[in-house]
């Protein structure tokens, strides 16, 4: 019995070293290194929009008195293309918009028996932008030149019997805003709103004289973009 358990000692001291250099060999595997996927904002891109927004018009007889005012609203859509590029966290970017529209209203002029009308059928913006980016969502402001297209008509406020009309392209500045969100690697949409400074312009209308026509525009849209070219970076 002596025997077996010395033999058995035995066994288990030489056995240990044995086991401890095994133990210490077994290799070590690290983990690799996480990558993160940024988002790239720079390319070409194209998209479309639609909203809704309102010019608001005050006509004066020019040397007379103030007609009035009226807000003429409605619906637009239309598409931009243009071109951004990114360093860092900040992007630049230029673009050019152009919508139909359908923004109408009227006021009972206050000087004449008639009813004065203003149309907005089409207008366009040409800006350069300047934004902050939180990897895939874009916070841009932008400024630049705008232009518009209108009708103005005028009809006997008693009978609505048609008197006179007039159409003229106007330019003017524009500032607006927006947030963009990219939720596929090349497509992404965003929100915006635009005021458009149109300031005055004189429409005759024949016989019945002239107004000094004043414009400012307010545009609410929702829009979606496809950028061309690579959607992200990878970064350690």
């Amino acid at each position: 019995m002596k025997k077996l358990l010395l033999m058995t000692t035995a066994l288990v001291v030489l056995a240990s070293p044995t086991l401890a250099a095994d133990l210490a060999a077994r290799p070590y595997t690290k983990a690799p290194p996480m990558m993160a996927a940024i988002y790239d904002w720079s390319g070409f891109y194209v998209g479309a929009n639609g909203g809704g927004g309102w010019s608001h018009n005050t006509w004066d007889v020019v040397g007379g008195g103030r007609e009035g005012s009226h807000d003429s609203s409605g619906g637009t859509v239309g598409g931009q293309f243009g071109y951004r590029w990114q360093m860092g966290q900040v992007v630049f970017g230029v673009e050019a918009q152009g919508n139909w529209a359908d923004f109408t209203g009227d006021n009972l002029s206050a000087v004449f028996a008639t009813r004065n009308r203003t149309k907005t059928d089409a207008f366009g913006l040409f800006t350069g932008q300047v934004g902050y980016a939180i990897n895939n969502v874009l916070l841009y402001a932008k400024g630049g030149a705008a232009v518009t297209s209108n009708k103005y008509t005028i009809t006997n406020a008693a009978t609505g019997a048609f008197l006179a009309s007039n159409n003229d392209t106007r330019w003017g500045g524009v500032v607006g805003a927006g947030i963009e969100y990219g939720f596929a690697p090349n497509w992404s949409v965003g929100v915006e709103y635009d005021h458009l400074f149109m300031d005055r312009q004189t429409v005759s209308f024949g016989a019945l004289g002239s107004d000094s026509i004043k414009q400012d525009v307010d545009l609410f849209t929702a829009r979606v973009n496809y950028k061309f070219g690579g959607p992200v970076i990878a970064k350690y």
